[in-house]
């Protein structure tokens, strides 16, 4: 066997063309031989190994395949050292092939590094926290640095060169790549000012009118921020956005568990007036009214007798009015409404008059901030007012209808025809 083993390298040895195909043949075989055992016989005895912890389990980490990855390390490894076994090579191929074999194994460990880096920030957004600080935009950060700095590395191997050399060229390039990369920095900033200020979280229901942005945040990463919109379009907003220009965040709103109510009904000022005698016992039927029309009956009688002779005169008396009573008859019904929250502010008020009648606001909080509800509630309540405006004597302001002019305009026929006969 040892005399067959000389015959052939003599052999060998005597075609040199021969020989260099026979021992690269060898080269790859051998390749393929560490790729295989390395894969099919210690990367799948060490998943089934890991398959009994919990990260094993994780379905991402099976998906990144960051492990089956780093395996391709080692074929890589032995055709880098075994290239230097071949004879009959140049030299330029030699140091090509195994400077690209080191490039190589670099971008995979960089790749590995970066599936990880995925992993982690997936496992992190299981957690409850994530969405208070999420790391998002700092595990881009670090991606970043990785493929930079394996960036350099690759090309300091391809050119058999120092990565001190390059790193020393830089300097004279940071104009260059800031100008490049001032997004990225803009973004590294702000991601961290709105991690440490805890600005927007994923799940904040935020209003940007001049971006056209108004929905819950769904994602928060380095470049950008996603919000999904009411009508389930999605705005990208570029998370220095969030820094540079006014927005509004609802999550005080959701956090205190009621959403207020602030709307106003514009009533007709002629319809305003002191409640006659007649009226004033017709709103006493009303349960809601009873202590308020007492304790006011009795203030005006005590203010009214001071008055003595000057007393008489209805003039110099205060009355009672309609539009005083439903202000009261609002706040007592709001008091007692089952979804009103009355832990918050709760009044109804009179505004400015205006051309388009007398402002009397409701303002007020829903115990409850699912939007299909509070809408619900809003409505019921404003129902319930304006039916019940008549009951004062009370009317609603509305500019003139086109049936409103056309009645009118038949009114004005008819009387001119019964003038004229």
């Amino acid at each position: 066997m040892q005399e067959k083993l000389e015959a052939a390298q003599s052999w060998l040895v005597e075609r040199p063309d021969m020989d260099t195909l026979t021992k690269l043949s060898l080269l790859l075989v051998g390749a393929w031989v560490a790729n295989f055992i390395v894969k099919k016989v210690l990367l799948r005895g060490l998943l089934r190994i890991l398959s009994y912890t919990p990260a094993g389990k994780d379905r991402q980490a099976i998906e990144r395949n960051i492990v089956a990855r780093l395996a391709n390390v080692i074929p890589a490894l032995v055709i880098a050292f075994g290239i230097t076994s071949v004879p009959n090579l140049a030299e330029e191929l030699t140091i090509v092939v195994t400077n690209v074999c080191f490039a190589f194994i670099v971008i995979t460990i960089a790749r590995a590094i970066s599936g990880t880096l995925t992993i982690v920030n997936t496992l992190y957004e299981r957690q409850p926290q994530a969405q208070e600080r999420p790391i998002k935009g700092y595990i881009q950060v670090a991606k970043i640095v990785i493929y930079a700095v394996a960036t350099i590395l690759m090309i300091a191997v391809l050119i058999d060169k120092s990565p001190v050399i390059l790193l020393s060229g830089l300097g004279a390039m940071a104009a260059v790549l800031m100008l490049v990369f001032q997004d990225t920095l803009l973004s590294l900033v702000a991601s961290v000012q709105i991690t440490s200020n805890d600005i927007i979280r994923v799940g904040d229901w935020v209003e940007m009118p001049n971006l056209n942005a108004d929905g819950d945040v769904i994602d928060i990463a380095l470049h950008q921020v996603k919000v999904q919109n009411w009508d389930k379009t999605i705005t990208f907003i570029p998370t220095r956005r969030f820094i540079s220009d006014p927005f509004k965040n609802w999550r005080g709103m959701q956090e205190s568990g009621g959403r207020r109510i602030k709307r106003s009904l514009l009533l007709d000022q002629q319809s305003i007036h002191f409640l006659t005698d007649d009226e004033l016992k017709a709103v006493k039927r009303f349960r809601l009214l009873k202590d308020y029309l007492q304790n006011k009956q009795q203030e005006i009688d005590d203010w009214n007798q001071q008055l003595k002779d000057e007393g008489k005169e209805p003039v110099n008396t205060r009355r009672i009015t309609n539009i005083g009573t439903f202000r009261a008859y609002i706040l007592q019904y709001l008091e007692n409404h089952p979804k009103v929250h009355q832990e918050m502010t709760l009044m109804a008020r009179q505004l400015n008059p205006t051309s388009d009648g007398l402002p009397i606001e409701v303002y007020c909080f829903t115990n409850t901030i699912v939007w299909t509800e509070y809408e619900g509630i809003q409505s019921d309540i404003f129902d319930h007012l304006l039916s019940i405006l008549p009951e004062f004597g009370l009317r609603v302001f509305q500019h003139p209808s086109g049936i409103d002019m056309r009645e009118m305009t038949r009114n004005l026929n008819q009387s001119g025809t019964k003038s004229s006969s």
